[in-house]
């Protein structure tokens, strides 16, 4: 995965990965090299993930960055910013995410992002999801920053998988990344 995502990330910034995972010991893996292979190409992450599995990733940072890599990471509880209002507002995130990216913008510093993405339920309102994602890919396009979309891939139900594929431009697959057909830019809406 890791030569994969660089050689996107290289060739343009603005880059809207779907990740679908199976297991947590390759998700570990795969999140630990995401930013491992981030940090050595200059860039901050901003990591928002599980309060549960972050403990699991850090420890395998701890073995393979030193200290002044660790200060690249920036984590942010999952939980708190998806229900940072209560509940799961898409407006609510994207103030949230725009607080967090803003001095990274100011500054000219660049980063990739690393988005846990979970729900209690099934019942939540999947269109909410939908509605953020959009949301997401057009900053994504506008701040011109890498960001990885990870969704464990038995909570995703048929209808909700056909949807994240219209809205990431590239999906990552048993370590390869392919286009997605499926891929509906804003751009073509409007």
């Amino acid at each position: 995965m890791t030569n994969i995502i660089n050689f996107l990330f290289e060739e343009q910034r603005s880059v809207h990965v779907l990740y679908s995972y199976e297991g947590m010991e390759q998700y570990i893996e795969d999140v630990v090299n995401f930013i491992q292979q981030g940090i050595l190409a200059g860039d901050f992450i901003i990591l928002i993930e599980n309060d549960h599995i972050y403990p699991l990733i850090q420890r395998e940072l701890i073995i393979r960055l030193n200290k002044d890599q660790l200060e690249f990471v920036h984590y942010v509880n999952n939980f708190d910013f998806y229900f940072s209002s209560g509940s799961y507002h898409p407006p609510a995130i994207t103030e949230y995410f725009n607080n967090i990216v803003q001095p990274y913008i100011y500054n000219n510093i660049l980063f990739r992002s690393w988005a846990h993405v979970e729900w209690s339920s099934i019942e939540e309102p999947l269109h909410l999801i939908e509605d953020f994602e959009k949301i997401v890919d057009e900053a994504v396009h506008t701040l011109s920053f890498p960001l990885i979309c990870a969704y464990e891939s038995n909570r995703m139900p048929d209808y909700l998988t056909t949807i994240l594929m219209e809205i990431h431009p590239y999906i990552l697959l048993k370590n390869n990344i392919i286009i997605s057909e499926k891929y509906q830019s804003l751009k073509d809406e409007k």
